[in-house]
This record gives C-alpha cells, sequence and structure tokens, in this order.
C-alpha cells in the first residue's frame, strides 16, 4: 500500500514560481521501486499529464507545455518527489496530483498509476 501526500499549492502571480512536494509513504516496498508522476485537473476535464520520472531519476517525461518551466525530481532518502514550477502562467491553474506506478507502461496516462494522493490547488492570478 503507498500512501501520497501533496503540499505546496496556493495562490501566485503570473510569472512566479511554486515547489510542490509529494511525501510516500509505502508499505512492502521500497518507495525508490516505484516511478512516479504528476498530473493536473480543471473542473469538466480529464485529469492530463504534466510530468513524471522513473524509479532511479535517470528518465523524465514532460507534456509539451511545461517543458523548460517545470522540473520533476526526487529523493529517495526522503521518499518524496518534487515539482518545481517556474514562470507559471494563469493556464497552469489547477488542483495538481500526484501518482506512484511499479510498472508504468504509459507515463503520460493516469490508467497507469496505481496510487493517487489527494492533489493540491495551483491559482495563477494574471
Amino acid at each position: 500500500q503507498v500512501q501520497l501526500v501533496e503540499s505546496g499549492g496556493g495562490l501566485v502571480q503570473a510569472g512566479g514560481s511554486l515547489r510542490l512536494s509529494c511525501a510516500c509513504a509505502a508499505s512492502g516496498r521500497s518507495f525508490s521501486s516505484y516511478g512516479m508522476g504528476w498530473f493536473r485537473q480543471v473542473p469538466g476535464k480529464e485529469r492530463g499529464f504534466v510530468a513524471a520520472m522513473n524509479w532511479s531519476g535517470g528518465s523524465t517525461y514532460y507534456t509539451d507545455s511545461v517543458k523548460g518551466r517545470f522540473t520533476i525530481s526526487r529523493d529517495n532518502a526522503k521518499t518524496t518527489v518534487y515539482l518545481q514550477m517556474n514562470s507559471l502562467k494563469p493556464e497552469d491553474t489547477a488542483v495538481y496530483y500526484c501518482a506512484a506506478g511499479r510498472f508504468i507502461s504509459n507515463w503520460r496516462a493516469a490508467y497507469a498509476y496505481n496510487y493517487w494522493g489527494q492533489g493540491t490547488q495551483v491559482t495563477v492570478s494574471s
């Protein structure tokens, strides 16, 4: 069983930065055996892929709209994954979810992840 708790969301002006954190508590298996992802969702739309990282951090994946602005990272010793968000835009406003999975067939697909956090709201004002 894996429990994920996001934090770090809030209200920021366009052009600003936020860093989201996702603390992971995994029973039975090491955190470092899980691939991790960030997704976001706005009301009335499907949950969309933002970024992902494999178990070692050696491979990262980003949706095109955040490339060069967002950075995913992980600290396996702290069992935490981060999403550094810079140059934020109003269209980045959403609830951001952390996700974990062990055998992820498609890093960009929500169905490929087994565990989800409760989400944290990010609001970017213009």
